[in-house]
């Protein structure tokens, strides 16, 4: 017991120095519908651009690499009791579906749950970007705003242990459902 306390301890302070943590940087609330953004990562690079859709029954988002080819689809599930949304692969595939929890009285949460994987936990201030995804406990990306000085800016960091694409794209899901009317 204690020395899973300590591994999950010392897995977590990896965010902390960086050690094996890729950066990106992302706009906050340019998740709005029919806006394109791009996510770069910490040397400044264009990784992904999102491409919002307009003018569809679902909120739609495009998750493209630089060379235009598609990496992700997310896209908003209508008639459901909880606000979520689904993430799909380039190939149509479902990977993943992110989830509101209906009653959360002290922080925010979600659930991403993995087609081919374990369940990831969202804890954390949503509405101001500074959250933790964690899996069994360790923490697999965090999300904030303490390394941007822009306004309109957040950063992903993300571990070496999990899939960056699908952790991108779960925080544009989550950035779309937390703030639907940007």
């Amino acid at each position: 017991m204690f020395q899973e306390r300590r591994d999950r301890r010392k897995a977590n302070d990896a965010f902390d120095h960086g050690d094996g943590v890729t950066r990106y940087r992302m706009r906050q609330k340019a998740v709005a519908i029919g806006d394109d953004y791009w996510i770069d990562n910490d040397a400044g690079d264009h990784v992904y651009k999102i491409d919002g859709k307009v003018l569809r029954a679902r909120r739609t988002f495009h998750m493209e690499d630089p060379q235009g080819h598609r990496v992700a689809t997310v896209q908003s599930r209508p008639m459901r009791i909880k606000d979520s949304m689904a993430i799909d692969d380039a190939e149509g595939h479902r990977v993943a579906v992110v989830k509101k929890a209906v009653i959360s009285p002290i922080r925010d949460r979600w659930t991403i749950k993995q087609e081919d994987g374990d369940d990831l936990s969202v804890e954390g201030n949503v509405l101001d970007h500074e959250y933790t995804i964690e899996r069994d406990g360790y923490k697999i990306a965090e999300v904030s705003k303490k390394w941007f000085r822009v306004r309109d800016t957040y950063g992903v960091d993300i571990g070496p242990d999990a899939d960056h694409a699908t952790v991108l794209a779960a925080a544009v899901a989550i950035d779309s459902m937390a703030h639907p009317g940007d």
